[in-house]
């Protein structure tokens, strides 16, 4: 079950990344692990670091892949990116926080949902 799981979230990290990339996104790291956990991509958008998580489902049950993109996991995020910026020694540079959203059985052309600047750094003021 978890090799499974694993490759559909493989699989979802490289739709996002080249949808990222046909979208001029320069991409500088996926699965970037640390102690605390994995970023899954970090990209360079016109300058702004930018953070991205990926949510890759097969289904809408549970509520689909927005819905595994809560408080704890905006908390986490915030720690691994702050964690990333210190061991590269990144400072006064602009960043955010992105998701990307990938559901499977959407029949419409939307599967792949960016959400750029998804929420800010408290974790709050989502923006979906």
């Amino acid at each position: 079950m978890r090799d499974s799981r694993r490759t559909v979230g493989d699989e979802g990290e490289g739709r996002a990344e080249v949808y990222l990339r046909q979208r001029g996104f320069r991409i500088l790291g996926r699965k970037v692990r640390s102690p605390l956990g994995e970023l899954d991509l970090v990209a360079d958008d016109q300058g702004v670091l930018v953070f991205v998580e990926v949510k890759r489902r097969r289904t809408g049950t549970f509520g689909g892949a927005i819905e595994a993109v809560d408080a704890r996991k905006r908390g986490k995020l915030i720690q691994l990116a702050t964690q990333y910026l210190a061991q590269h020694r990144i400072r006064n540079r602009s960043c955010r926080f992105d998701v990307v959203l990938i559901q499977d059985d959407v029949t419409t052309v939307d599967a792949v949902q960016h959400i750029a600047n998804a929420f800010d750094l408290d974790g709050d003021d989502l923006r979906w």
